[in-house]
C-alpha cells in the first residue's frame, strides 16, 4: 500500500541534515561476496531529534486518533504526557504505523504533539537503520476531521553523546549532558520560534502497513535494596529488568556521575580507576558476560536534574559513582515489555522447584517480548526465526496473546524479498541466514493456525511457506535427502560445545561432505507441515483431495530411517558417514515422529539428559511426549545435573539463561527466552 496514494493525508518529514540523502541499499544475502557495505556519515549516527506540532481545538472532541510512525523509533508525548513509543521494527517496504487514541489527553485551546525521533545509523539486528531513512509522519483524525498539516518544527537533541557501541554494534552507550537539555519542549507554551522547519520528503519510499500488534508498555520498578557507598550508591532491583534507568539528582553544573549496569555483582574489594586521582569499589559487573559494556555518564546542569536514558538495557544492578557532592534520589527503572497479562494462565504446581523454573522462564519471556520476540534484550536484540518456535509458544501459554506471533510471522514472510528461503533474523539491517530456522517456518505457521483458526491469515502467508519448501528442493540428492546445503548455515544447535559431539562438519560455509541427520529431520518435518497446510487450504498435494499426488512424507520417513537408523543400537546416527549417535540426531527424529516402532531413543535420551543447548530442549521434551513418555519429559525438566534449569537457579538466575550455566558459553546472556520450553511443555503435561 502506498502511503502517498492511499494511506496518509500528510507526508513524511525529516530533519534538515537528512533531506538530500538517498536511502542506502543494505538488504542482501548473507554470503553475497559482491556486497559492499555503503559508507555512512559518522555525524548522523545516534541522531536524537525533537519534533513539535501545535494546534488549537475550539471544543473538546469525542474521538481523536493519531496515526503515526517514525524511523527508526519514536516516543510520543501529548501536552507533556508520555503516550507510547514505536513503531515495531520493520523493513521500509512494509513499514508499520500505529493508531493511537489520544482523546483523553487533548484540551480545548492550544495543544502540542511532541515526538522524540531516534535514528541510530548502525547496521544490526535491533533496527532497520544505517540507511539514512529518518523522520516521521502523522495524521490526527478528530471526529472525522484532520487536524494536522506538514508544518512541523524540529531541533536536534544535543544532550545525547556517546563514546562507544555496545554488544554487536547493537546500541551506543550514553553520555548525557544535561547542560544542553531543553526540559520543557514537550509542554504547551514552549517557545520553538528559533527551531528549524522539518523538511517535507516528497520522495519518501516507505510503504506503510498497520502494525498488527500492540506497542510495548512501560511500568516503574523501584530498587528492592539501596546501599549507600562512599562514592555513590549500589541499587538492586531484585531481578533482571529490560528498560531504562531514571533518577533525580541535584548538584553543580559540570558535576559528573558514572552509571554502571549489570546482571551480576563482583567482589566488593575490586578496585577500578575512574580517573587519574582515585579508584572506586567496582561492585557491579558492568563488563558483562554477554559482551555488553554497560557504562553511561551523566553531566549535570546547575540545580535539579533528571536522568533520562533513552536506549533500553537488560540488568538487575545499578552502581552510581561520583566524586562530586551531589544529592541523588527517586531511583527507578522504566521496565518495558510487550503487554503481558498472565492472569488467565491456570498452571499450578505444589513442587517448589517447578514453580521456580516456571518463574524464571516466565520472566525471560516477558523481558524478551518487546516490539518483537527478541533472542535477548542486551547483546543482539534480534528476532530470530528459530527462537520464535519456543518463545511464541510460551507467550501464548502464558497470556493467550497471538498478535505478536502474527507480526513475527509477517516479518519473516517479508524477509523473503531478500531470500525466498527466508532470513534467520527479521527485520533488521544485519543479514543472517540459518537453514534449520527456515525449515521451521511452516511448523510455526501451523502452530499459529491451531492457536487462532485464522484461515485468511493462513492463506495469505502460505506462499511464504511454500517459497521455503521450494528453496530447499535443489539440495535433494537422488534419495530425496538434503545434502550440501551450503547457501545457509547448518546450525544443529548453539553453542557448538552443546551439540553432544554431533559428528558432522558444520562450519558456516561450506559444510562437510555427506548427508547429515538434523537438517533432514527438519526438512521432513517441514514437508509434514506443508502437507497439513495444503490439507487445511484444500490445495493440490493434500492427501484428502481426489486425484492429487500422494504425499511424499511417508517415503521420506522411510528413507530417513534407511539412511540414519542403526538397527544394532536402536538409535539414529548423525550422518551417513558416521556411526556416532548424538542426542540431537534422536531428539529431532522423535519430535517429527520419524522413528521406527522398535527403538531405544527414550532410554538413550534419559541417559544423556539435556546435553544440548537450551533451545533444543524444546524438541527433546516434546520428542519424549510424542514417543509416549510424558513423565520422562517432566523428569528432565526437574533434573539437577549441570544441564538443567536447576543449574540456572543454583547460579542465582531470575530469568532463564542462554545456556544451562554461566560458563557454558563464552558470552552467555543471563536473559534468553529460547530457554522457556518448560512453559508450553508443563502446560501440555497438565492436559
Amino acid at each position: 500500500m502506498s502511503n502517498k496514494e492511499k494511506e496518509w493525508n500528510n507526508m513524511w518529514v525529516c530533519s534538515p541534515p537528512f533531506q538530500s540523502l538517498k536511502p542506502l541499499a543494505l538488504l542482501h544475502r548473507e554470503w553475497d561476496s559482491s556486497f559492499r557495505l555503503p559508507e555512512h556519515r559518522e555525524d548522523l549516527k545516534n541522531s536524537h531529534t525533537m519534533f513539535r506540532k501545535t494546534f488549537n481545538l475550539p471544543k473538546q472532541v469525542k474521538k481523536a486518533v493519531l496515526h503515526i510512525s517514525g524511523d527508526d523509533h519514536y516516543i510520543l508525548y501529548v501536552n507533556g504526557f508520555y503516550i507510547t513509543q514505536g513503531p515495531a521494527n520493520s523493513y521500509a517496504f512494509c513499514y508499520y504505523y500505529n493508531q493511537v487514541d489520544i482523546t483523553d489527553y487533548l484540551q480545548t485551546g492550544e495543544n502540542v504533539i511532541a515526538v522524540h525521533v531516534y535514528y541510530q545509523g548502525l547496521v544490526n539486528r535491533a533496527y532497520n537503520s544505517g540507511d539514512y531513512r529518518q523522520g516521521m509522519i502523522a495524521d490526527l483524525w478528530a471526529d472525522g476531521v484532520q487536524l494536522l498539516d506538514n508544518n512541523w518544527k524540529c531541533r536536534a537533541m544535543e544532550e545525547y553523546g556517546y563514546s562507544k557501541t555496545i554488544g554487536y554494534d547493537t546500541q551506543f552507550n550514553e553520555i548525557i549532558d544535561n547542560r544542553k537539555k531543553l526540559s520543557a519542549w514537550k509542554m504547551v507554551g514552549f517557545d520553538d520560534s528559533d527551531w528549524d522547519m522539518a523538511v517535507i520528503c516528497k520522495d519518501d519510499d516507505h510503504v506503510f502497513l498497520p502494525q498488527p500488534c500492540d506497542n510495548v508498555v512501560v511500568e516503574e520498578r523501584k530498587p528492592v535494596l539501596i546501599k549507600k557507598l562512599s562514592d555513590g550508591y549500589l541499587l538492586d532491583f531484585g531481578e533482571e529488568l529490560t528498560g531504562t534507568f531514571h533518577m533525580k539528582i541535584t548538584g553543580h553544573a559540570g558535576d559528573e556521575v558514572v552509571i554502571r549496569y549489570g546482571e551480576e555483582l563482583l567482589s566488593p574489594d575490586t578496585k577500578i580507576a575512574i580517573d587519574k586521582t582515585a579508584a572506586y569499589d567496582a561492585m557491579v559487573r558492568y563488563q558483562m558476560r554477554c559482551n555488553c559494556c554497560y557504562e553511561d555518564r551523566l553531566v549535570l546542569a546547575v540545580g535539579s536534574n533528571e536522568l533520562e536514558t533513552f536506549e533500553y538495557k537488560c540488568f538487575r544492578y545499578v552502581q552510581l559513582i561520583t566524586v562530586a557532592k551531589v544529592s541523588m534520589k527517586d531511583f527507578k527503572v522504566r521496565f518495558r515489555h510487550y503487554p503481558f497479562d498472565d492472569s488467565t494462565c491456570r498452571f499450578h504446581t505444589e513442587d517448589p522447584l517447578v514453580q521456580q523454573i516456571w518463574v524464571i522462564c516466565k520472566n525471560a519471556v516477558r523481558n524478551c517480548c518487546q516490539e518483537g520476540f527478541l533472542d535477548c534484550p542486551s547483546r543482539e536484540k534480534g528476532q530470530y526465526l528459530g527462537d520464535l518456535t519456543v518463545t511464541a509458544h510460551a507467550l501464548y501459554c502464558l497470556t493467550g496473546d497471538t498478535k505478536l506471533f502474527k507480526k513475527a510471522l509477517m516479518d519473516f514472510a517479508h524477509s523473503t524479498a531478500i531470500c525466498k528461503g527466508m532470513m534467520a533474523v527479521a527485520p533488521g539491517s544485519f543479514m543472517q541466514e540459518i537453514a534449520d530456522y527456515s525449515l521451521l517456518y511452516p511448523y510455526q505457521l501451523l502452530m499459529y493456525y491451531h492457536f487462532t483458526k485464522d484461515m485468511d491469515f493462513l492463506k495469505n502467508l502460505y506462499p511464504a511457506a511454500e517459497g521455503v519448501e521450494r528453496y530447499f528442493e535443489p539440495f535433494k540428492n537422488d534419495l530425496g535427502m538434503l545434502e550440501q546445503v551450503n547457501t545457509k548455515w547448518n546450525l544443529v544447535d548453539w553453542p557448538e560445545n552443546l551439540r553432544d559431539n554431533y559428528d558432522f562438519a558444520l562450519p558456516q560455509a561450506p559444510i562437510g561432505k555427506g548427508c547429515h541427520n538434523v537438517i533432514n529431520a527438519l526438512y521432513i518435518g517441514m514437508k509434514q507441515c506443508m502437507e497439513e497446510l495444503r490439507k487445511l487450504l484444500r490445495l493440490p498435494g493434500s492427501s484428502d483431495i481426489p486425484d492429487s499426488e500422494p504425499p511424499e512424507t511417508e517415503r521420506l520417513k522411510q528413507q530417513f530411517i534407511e539412511s540414519f537408523f542403526d538397527e544394532k543400537t536402536g538409535l539414529f546416527v548423525d550422518s551417513t558417514i558416521s556411526k556416532h549417535s548424538s542426542l540431537h540426531a534422536n531428539a529431532f527424529a522423535a519430535f517429527f515422529d520419524l522413528a521406527p516402532r522398535e527403538n531405544k531413543i527414550v532410554e538413550f535420551i534419559m541417559k544423556r539428559g539435556l546435553r544440548c543447548g537450551v533451545y533444543v530442549s524444546y524438541f527433546v521434551l516434546y520428542g519424549l511426549i510424542r514417543l509416549g513418555y510424558p513423565k520422562a519429559a517432566y523428569d528432565l525438566i526437574v533434573n539437577k545435573s549441570g544441564y538443567s534449569w536447576f543449574q540456572m537457579l543454583s547460579e542465582g538466575a531470575t530469568t532463564a539463561y542462554e545456556a544451562w550455566g554461566k560458563d557454558q558459553k563464552w558470552n552467555t546472556s543471563l536473559c534468553h527466552a529460547w530457554a522457556s520450553a518448560p512453559i508450553p511443555v508443563l502446560m501440555e503435561l497438565e492436559k
